[in-house]
């Protein structure tokens, strides 16, 4: 008989993605084939505490999962360890094979976990340190992206340090590069969180003020027309793209509350374009992959505007995993099932 993998999921986190990453790794939990791997679940609490949590899975979307069943433990960088130390009486070690860290936004997506993996020596599923950062980065990556050619919206960052100092300046910049509407975002924050659409100069202040309040960076974008289409991409050196998924949003732009309350956004897979549009997607987003260095799987977020254009929105380097994402429903149009996906990663993660 062949030994199971041990596999660490991690969830949760101390993100504003928070409940995001509940659902994604309950879809993982009843996707998985436990026939191939002991599972070895660890949950992070909104304040950071990390917990080996043996109780139902259930309690997990329910957010029910801390208390009974959770044991205080912390994954350990020590490299003989190579997995996590149970801190119940005398601490004991669980070695883990591999880690899929099913985390979402700040201190999971953002390079941060990925760190401590990479000292502990274990592998783990998708992007590493540097990509992840950069990916999350939304200043970094237009920089990079636009250095190597891939277009995207026109923009102007600012810190928090260099607003204080003369705001004034910096809103008189936007105003004249990118006029209005404009999208002010924090650089560095997930699924919508902190979103502006400025129609004005006071709502374009009071969007700097809510935008400063989740990062101490921020960027404004200029109003792109267009339809907002997705492609998922999976693999390491030779990567792989999926089909085309079309998102029709409920509110003004495809905010938090549109991907994940309100469940009135409508989405297409396939998307509602031709052949040729769905090339290039596909290949610009193999392509911005790559240069971003990504690793294991990414979802690559597009405007396809009126006159054809095509301009690359974001990188999302750990995207929704629930079971009506647009990342496994993507390849699950594609031919890939979820929890043939699942063992994709685990063992791109591997190599």
């Amino acid at each position: 008989m062949t030994k199971k993998m041990s596999l660490g999921l991690v969830f949760g986190g101390a993100s504003s993605e928070y409940e995001v990453s509940l659902l994604s790794v309950t879809s993982v939990l009843n996707q998985i084939d436990r026939e191939k791997y002991d599972i070895h679940r660890i949950g992070i609490t909104k304040d950071g505490a990390m917990f080996y949590y043996t109780g139902e899975d259930s309690r997990i979307a329910e957010n029910k999962w801390q208390g009974e069943g959770c044991v205080p433990c912390v994954l350990s960088p020590d490299r003989t360890h190579h997995g996590i130390l149970v801190l119940e009486g005398t601490p004991r070690v669980i070695r883990l094979d591999c880690v899929f860290p099913v985390l979402h936004g700040k201190n999971g997506e953002d390079g941060t976990i990925q760190g401590l993996l990479t000292m502990a020596g274990i592998p783990f599923v998708g992007c590493g340190t540097l990509a992840s950062a950069a990916c999350m980065d939304k200043v970094t990556t237009h920089t990079m992206l636009d250095k190597a050619g891939v277009l995207g919206a026109k923009w102007r960052s600012v810190t928090q340090h260099e607003y204080a100092r003369d705001n004034d300046a910096f809103l008189n910049e936007v105003e004249h590069a990118l006029g209005y509407p404009c999208f002010v975002k924090p650089a560095n924050a997930g699924s919508s969180v902190g979103i502006t659409k400025a129609h004005d100069r006071a709502e374009l202040t009071d969007a700097m003020t809510l935008a400063l309040s989740h990062d101490s960076k921020v960027i404004v974008e200029e109003m792109i027309t267009g339809l907002e289409v997705e492609c998922a991409v999976l693999g390491n050196e030779e990567p792989i793209a999926s089909c085309i998924g079309e998102i029709a949003p409920s509110n003004e732009f495809y905010d938090y509350n549109a991907k994940y309350l309100d469940g009135k956004s409508v989405t297409y897979i396939p998307a509602r374009i031709g052949e040729k549009e769905s090339e290039e997607i596909r290949r610009i987003a193999a392509h911005a992959y790559t240069i971003m260095g990504c690793r294991g799987f990414s979802r690559v977020d597009f405007f396809l505007c009126e006159n054809g254009e095509i301009l690359l929105n974001e990188i999302n380097t750990i995207p929704g995993f629930t079971s009506i994402s647009m990342y496994p429903q993507l390849f699950i149009e594609s031919g890939i099932p979820y929890s043939e996906l699942i063992d994709r990663l685990i063992g791109y993660a591997m190599e």
